[in-house]
Order: C-alpha cells, then sequence, then structure tokens
C-alpha cells in the first residue's frame, strides 16, 4: 500500500448539511475533516442540517424510491456526491420475535438484525460507508481506523471496493475471526501491544502525522451519521411510526445517541410522529463506564480498564458516554451492565429461540433485555426493538467450551439408536457428547 502523506482537499458543502457544530458551546466550523472544537472548548464536532429545506425536499414515497441501502437515506447523510460508496449496506431485517418474547414474556418484540449487514456483517458497515464516501470527497488517497474489529473488517472491505489505500490499527489480542476478516482484504494491519484506548491515542498521532483520513478520528463527525441509519430503518419497517423502548449496546455511545438524533430527524421533517421512545443501554460488567455512573447517578463518566469477552463494545474511556447518559435519562430509559457468563446465555437465548447467532456485543443487549424485563423496567405491551450489531462467527472463541460437542457414531442404524435412546434420557441440554 501507498504510505506517503495524503493531501486532502477539503470541500464546503455535502446536500443538506451546513456546518460542523460543537456539541458543547455550539461554535460553527466548516465541513472539513475535523472532529473537535480546535478553536474554543475542545468538545466533539457533530453535522448540523437544514431541516427546513429537508422538510421540502424528502417524503417517504422518495425515500421508498430509493436504493434498497442505507443510501436511500442520502438527503439525510453529509455527502455532497450522488455516487456514494454503496455495496448494498443496510436493510437488515426488522425481525418479529415469537419464542424469545414469549420466553421474556414481552408481546412485541423485535430484533434488528444487523448481524447479516453487508458487506461485513455488522453495523459498522453503515458507518464506515458515509465516512469514507465523504473521504473520497475531500481527497484522501488513505483511509485508516482504530478498532476492536468489526470497524477494521468495514473499513479494509469498503476501502478495497473503493480503491483506496488502507491501514487498520487493532488491538493484538483480538479475536481471530476479526483479524481473518480484516486481513483477506490485503490491507496493513497494525496490531498494537495494548488495549484500544491505547491503540485510538496511537492512531490520534498516526493521524496527525501523515494527513490519512482515520474514520473514527479526523472523519468521526461524518462517520458517526451512519448510525442513523438504524434509526431510520426501524421507523420505516415498523409502518413509519417509533417503537416505545429500544435496547443498543454501548460502546463509545455513538452508534445509541445517533439512533436517537435518527428518530428525532424523522419527526422534525414531518416522516413520523412525534412519540416518546425509550432508550436503555446494554454494557459488559468487565467494561461499564456508562453503566456505572447511571447507576451511580453521576453526570460524568470515569474512564475504567477492559476486561470482558465482549471486545467490540470494550471502550474504557467512551466518547460520547456523557450523551448516552443524557438521553437514557431524559427518555425515561435505563442502562445496564451484565456479567460474561451472562453474556454467553445471552448469545445462546438467541440462538435457540431466533435462530440468530450474534457476537458478544449482541449477547450483552440481549442479556440486558432479560435483565430489564426481569426488574419490570419494561412494559410486555410496549413496542421493544432490541439491536443486534454484530455476527457471531466472528467471537466464535467466546462460546467454545459452552455448547458442547457433536454425538459422534458409527455408520450403523443401530449407533445412531442408542445415540439416540442415550439423548432422550438425558434431555436436550445433554445431548451435545461424543457417543459411539
Amino acid at each position: 500500500m501507498t504510505v506517503a502523506t495524503s493531501t486532502p482537499i477539503f470541500g464546503t458543502t455535502t446536500g443538506f448539511s451546513t456546518t460542523l457544530k460543537c456539541k458543547e458551546c455550539g461554535e460553527d466550523y466548516p465541513l472539513e475533516a475535523k472532529h473537535i472544537c480546535e478553536d474554543v472548548c475542545f468538545g466533539p464536532l457533530e453535522v448540523k442540517y437544514d431541516y427546513d429545506k429537508l422538510r421540502l425536499s424528502v417524503s417517504r414515497a422518495t425515500i421508498e424510491a430509493g436504493p434498497n441501502s442505507i443510501w436511500r437515506y442520502r438527503p439525510f447523510l453529509p455527502v455532497a456526491t450522488n455516487n456514494p460508496i454503496d455495496v448494498g449496506t443496510g436493510m437488515t431485517p426488522l425481525v418479529k420475535s415469537h419464542r424469545l418474547a414469549r420466553r421474556l414474556g414481552l408481546k412485541n418484540l423485535y430484533i434488528k438484525n444487523d448481524a447479516v449487514n453487508m458487506p461485513t456483517l455488522s453495523f459498522k458497515d453503515r458507518v464506515v460507508s458515509v465516512a469514507l464516501t465523504r473521504a473520497r470527497e475531500l481527497g484522501f488517497s488513505t483511509v485508516s481506523c482504530a478498532s476492536t474489529g468489526n470497524l477494521a473488517n468495514s473499513t479494509a472491505a469498503i476501502a478495497a471496493h473503493a480503491s483506496l489505500d488502507c491501514c487498520v490499527f487493532i488491538p493484538a489480542d483480538l479475536e481471530a475471526g476479526k483479524v481473518l476478516g480484516t486481513l483477506i482484504y490485503n490491507p496493513t494491519v497494525m496490531a498494537v501491544k495494548g488495549n484500544y484506548d491505547q491503540v485510538n491515542k496511537l492512531c490520534c498521532e498516526v493521524g496527525n502525522t501523515y494527513g490519512w483520513g482515520f474514520v473514527n478520528i479526523n472523519l468521526r463527525p461524518y462517520y458517526s451519521e451512519g448510525s442513523k441509519t438504524l434509526g431510520f430503518e426501524v421507523a420505516e419497517q415498523l409502518g413509519w411510526q417509533l417503537p416505545d423502548h429500544i435496547v443498543a449496546p454501548l460502546a463509545s455511545g455513538s452508534l445509541y445517541g445517533k439512533i436517537y438524533k435518527g428518530f428525532q430527524e424523522f419527526v422534525k421533517v414531518g416522516l413520523v410522529d412525534d412519540k416518546a421512545v425509550r432508550f436503555s443501554g446494554a454494557q459488559a460488567e468487565g467494561c461499564s463506564p456508562i453503566a456505572q455512573a447511571f447507576r451511580e447517578g453521576r453526570d460524568f463518566v470515569a474512564p475504567v480498564k477492559p476486561n470482558t469477552i465482549a471486545k467490540s463494545i470494550a471502550i474504557g474511556n467512551p466518547a460520547d458516554g456523557i450523551y448516552a447518559l443524557e438521553i437514557a435519562r431524559k427518555t425515561g430509559g435505563n442502562i445496564e451492565s451484565v456479567t460474561d457468563p451472562e453474556i454467553i446465555e445471552g448469545m445462546k437465548l438467541l440462538a435457540e429461540t431466533e435462530g440468530i447467532f450474534t457476537e458478544t456485543a449482541g449477547g450483552t443487549t440481549i442479556a440486558v433485555l432479560k435483565k430489564l424485563v426481569a426488574a419490570g423496567k419494561i412494559d410486555p405491551d410496549e413496542t421493544t426493538v432490541a439491536y443486534i450489531t454484530g455476527n457471531g462467527l466472528k467471537t466464535q472463541e467466546a462460546v467454545q467450551g459452552y455448547i458442547g460437542e457433536p454425538l459422534t457414531i458409527e455408520a450403523k442404524l443401530d449407533s445412531f439408536e442408542r445415540a439416540m435412546e442415550r439423548a432422550r434420557t438425558l434431555g436436550r441440554l445433554e445431548w451435545q457428547q461424543v457417543l459411539v
């Protein structure tokens, strides 16, 4: 790959977006590759839109006539081009749950299944498609990211499709499936001896030195907007209405906040009726700085050192943690954490009831969903959506040793019959053992 410094050509227009705006002090900036308020308070920047113009330009019909991907919502995304990087990302199934809902005692449960998203089986394909489209508009030739796995997969894959040079940074102890799922696209992969927060710090230094487009650093305002499409799709798939309650995983807190923003934007332009939606978040106990802050009533998030099997959401110093706290509290939601054994049980529960194999982040979401229901914090009659953000094939190590082995038999009918009799005697949960 090319490692020479990229020279971005900064653009100023992106469709209906107008400026980058600081979420803390409100300072406006041009639509450049910038993610913090350098002139005033060092707060995070977010894309601002002209909703009056949007309201006049979009309708349910124009969206429904669009491509079967996130780009049906292009007016709500911060790009100017009519030729975005479209690899079929988005419009993943919203599955009406029956067996899991009955198991938990819910009547209207839906699973938003981004475990089958294209091209790399996680929601990160959404954010990367937007970030790299904008990176190309800004003139970057080399793109990069700091990743706990899924983002590296997506960045490498979509960069390959877009003919962009790619170098990604991951913690050295990442799950094998996620490492392989990045290497196959032939980027340069840097495995850093350290946790995600240390990887991210290094990436900031590299970005400043080489001028690359880091999707979750200098391109972060554009990248994060891709998560809004998870809100847009749910509203459209529910028949152009909002749910009553959502449960989503929390890592940096960005996904959570952008789903909220997506719902609000649809309300602002008149695509859906306004409605109170409760937002609940899920974290692993071994990396739960936002849940801890919520539980203790704090308005700040204290960094922690991650120690959990849920590596994809193991961010000890979450950039948008305080905003996730604010959303949960103002919507009447909750933020809970669960142990690693509960995460494994959550993965198994979703698989055996709905046939969806999720990674550890999804197991965290289902385990927290179960915990909230048991605590009476989800009304059984509510329309509840649980967001599953990644595929279990990437984190097989998490369940190895917990799901047993195949029944091994001879190629003879009587061997099969002995095995079946033994299985019936022991019960379904003890079928998985070696029998000859």
